[in-house]
């Protein structure tokens, strides 16, 4: 409404549109709805902090997506910082005090692998839906983003829980924790939606990384999560890849 009152109602800022245009919406809001569902199941075998670690997965199917779909080009030393990543990821795994070498189950693994591909996938996917039209405003592009994505968590309710919301209510076993995670992933969607109006992916999986290590300093007060020498070490290398994939793209 504010940008009606100061800007007019024009082209590029009405909420109607065209068959064309709002065909391509439902793919990303299909693969989102996926991959939030997914997450939910990780963490059943990994804590916050071996999560965001699993989750930088996805910087490497972004980097191999964009050279597949967009078509752009990353650097060696980017693709070397990929490497690293993974080396990160893994030794953040380590458990000194398990017999086993990894504390993460395979089904923890399989399940992070195919998350980031169906993020990388859909981020790269919303990146090039957002940037095919520049003049379009976002808030409109959110709009139709988010209409499909309520559509598809609505048809997933109905599938999985149809009879137990129309026994208890919508909102049974709602909590205050439960509206700040809405919350929480509406603004993420909204800032990540920005990110890649105006930025691209890349920018994005680097704030992922940042997040990893926030999450990992906040998990120690929350959830009495011990900080880990093979974590500290993980998450070092994980920031020098970041570093590293930064430095390479200035010198492209």
């Amino acid at each position: 409404m504010r940008i009606w009152r100061k800007d007019g109602v024009t082209d590029d800022n009405r909420l109607s549109t065209t068959y064309d245009e709002v065909s391509v919406y439902p793919i990303p809001a299909a693969l989102y709805l996926v991959k939030n569902l997914l997450q939910y199941y990780i963490f059943a075998y990994v804590d916050a902090p071996g999560y965001q670690i699993l989750k930088n997965f996805n910087i490497i199917s972004t980097g191999v997506l964009y050279r597949i779909i967009l078509k752009r080009r990353l650097s060696e030393i980017q693709w070397a910082a990929f490497i690293l990543l993974c080396a990160g990821c893994t030794t953040a795994q380590l458990n000194p005090r398990s017999d086993h070498v990894l504390q993460t189950p395979v089904q923890g693994w399989l399940m992070a692998i195919v998350m980031a591909l169906l993020s990388g996938f859909a981020g790269v996917y919303t990146e090039a839906i957002i940037k095919k039209r520049p003049s379009r405003n976002i808030n409109v592009q959110n709009f139709w983003l988010y209409v499909f994505g309520m559509v598809f968590n609505a048809i997933a309710i109905v599938v999985q829980d149809f009879d137990e919301v129309v026994s208890k209510g919508f909102f049974h076993g709602y909590s205050l924790i439960t509206v700040l995670m809405i919350l929480n992933h509406a603004l993420s969607g909204l800032a990540v939606s920005m990110v890649m109006k105006y930025a691209d992916n890349i920018v994005k999986v680097y704030a992922t990384s940042v997040a990893m290590l926030l999450t990992a300093i906040v998990s120690v007060f929350l959830f009495g999560f011990h900080l880990s020498l093979a974590f500290f070490l993980g998450s070092t290398v994980v920031s020098v890849s970041v570093y590293l994939h930064s430095v390479g793209k200035l010198q492209r």
